[in-house]
């Protein structure tokens, strides 16, 4: 990355990532966190997280995370900058690829290629998860209601709402 030119720096950080983000940027978050707070030291753990359960919160596309870090790291011009440095390659990728994607619908090797891509999509979302966990669990307690919320959510049909709401009254009550 180019340190003297932070808005440089953020675009092509961006445009590398762009191509692997077309099922979501989610997936990328761990290399995000990766260059952004570990090599760039931009943002520390704590506000790549807050950024991220800001982008989720806001309605919108789930790629706004990227148009935060930008206005962390450049103001409006790196909001701007990044965010088109995302979503330009993504957005001719996935014109390209769906066109032949429809074209080949019933071929043995499109649903064998989307059967790999099944699986190695949720591992990435995973370690999305534990990137941003590591960031929010600033203290012990923290840490607990973060597991406790994971294993809530995935063990019961529970809405994630419930665990925002709590999250919520236990951050009132000064208890995390």
């Amino acid at each position: 990355m180019n340190d003297n030119d932070p808005v440089v720096s953020l675009a092509l950080h961006f445009l590398a990532i762009s191509p692997f983000t077309v099922g979501g940027v989610n997936a990328v978050v761990p290399e995000m966190h990766r260059q952004i707070v570990e090599v760039a030291g931009w943002m520390t753990d704590a506000q790549f997280s807050q950024a991220f359960a800001i982008a989720q919160a806001a309605p919108g596309p789930n790629m706004l995370i990227v148009t935060l870090i930008g206005w962390h790291v450049a103001g409006t011009l790196g909001a701007v900058v990044a965010t088109l440095a995302l979503m330009g390659p993504t957005c001719v990728l996935a014109y390209v690829v769906g066109g032949v994607w429809h074209r080949f619908r019933a071929a043995r090797w499109r649903r064998i290629v989307q059967g790999g891509l099944v699986p190695l999509t949720i591992g990435l979302i995973a370690a999305s998860g534990v990137v941003l966990a590591e960031g929010a669990a600033r203290t012990p307690m923290t840490a607990v209601f973060t597991v406790v919320a994971a294993l809530v959510l995935y063990f019961t049909r529970l809405s994630p709402l419930w665990m925002l709401a709590a999250g919520a009254a236990l951050g009132v009550a000064g208890i995390i």
